[in-house]
């Protein structure tokens, strides 16, 4: 008997739709929703249901997944979803969010008759479309053991960080571990930049720094992105990227941090999203150098 939980997720851009991808490959039955049509269309090919609406994605599902694009999102798509939602669903929300928010939505998922399981990921999109992504993830016990299997098809490994996902741990480790990203990614673009300004390769630069503890693949793949004009598509859009940096800015604040470099990576991620490069890999805060 086929015991694989009914799955629909709710926001099929980059991430929301490889998770859809991955989640029928591993035999689930599929239903997906995204404001954008076009963006949850192509997806029936590969046998998911196209629902017009969230509460049409969401009948008979025994999972509810949310990748949208913040927390704002979330709330409205959920509840448009509540008519169709069964008591007792499971809803694996995946957005990242900022550390005030898990609290709201835990009671929103308390008012609505889901369990909630707090799981933002860790990937970009080729980590995505290959069910490698690392889910950080907060549930009761008996809840982890219900979306064990939805878990593990769209992830290559789950960090359970609580059982209270109204605490906010996973999103907390989120926002440290994006706030490593978008800092790396910010140094790729500045390395270039202050290369081309001073008249020096910057493959030279990679050699220098090639197999030492400066040497880092991601540092290479994002200066690969700019040096080849490679920005689109993207695997995490400078739209995205702002969005979070602006949630860790916040949450430093909160906690009385003062993080100079986290408000400056924000800053150029604003500037270039100004240059209307909202849309294209992160790495094109380099032109926020120019």
């Amino acid at each position: 008997m086929d015991t694989k939980p009914k799955v629909a997720v709710l926001g099929t851009g980059i991430m929301g739709a490889a998770m859809a991808r991955n989640l029928l490959r591993a035999g689930h039955e599929v239903s997906v929703w995204n404001r954008d049509a076009a963006k949850a269309e192509p997806l029936a090919a590969d046998g998911a249901r196209h629902a017009a609406a969230p509460a049409e994605a969401v009948e008979a599902a025994d999972v509810v997944l949310t990748m949208l694009h913040d927390v704002a999102a979330v709330e409205q798509v959920i509840r448009s979803a509540a008519p169709g939602v069964r008591p007792g669903t499971t809803w694996v929300q995946s957005t990242t969010v900022g550390v005030q928010d898990a609290a709201a939505l835990a009671a929103l998922a308390g008012e609505l008759g889901l369990d909630l399981v707090e799981a933002p990921v860790s990937g970009t999109r080729a980590p995505a479309e290959a069910g490698q992504l690392l889910v950080l993830a907060a549930a009761p016990e008996a809840v982890r053991q219900r979306v064990g299997p939805v878990l593990d098809a769209i992830g290559a490994r789950t960090i359970w960080t609580g059982d209270d996902p109204s605490k906010g741990s996973a999103a907390r480790l989120k926002l440290v571990v994006n706030s490593w990203v978008i800092a790396a990614s910010n140094a790729a673009g500045e390395v270039v930049a202050l290369a081309q300004a001073l008249g020096v390769d910057p493959q030279q630069f990679l050699d220098v720094v090639d197999g030492g503890p400066l040497d880092l693949p991601y540092l290479r793949l994002k200066m690969d992105l700019i040096l080849n004009d490679q920005l689109e598509p993207a695997s995490f859009a400078v739209d995205t990227a702002r969005k979070d940096a602006h949630l860790i800015v916040d949450a430093a604040v909160e906690h009385g941090l003062t993080l100079d470099g986290a408000v400056a990576s924000t800053a150029r991620l604003d500037r270039v999203a100004g240059q209307g490069r909202g849309r294209q890999d992160m790495a094109a805060a380099y032109y926020a150098s120019r």
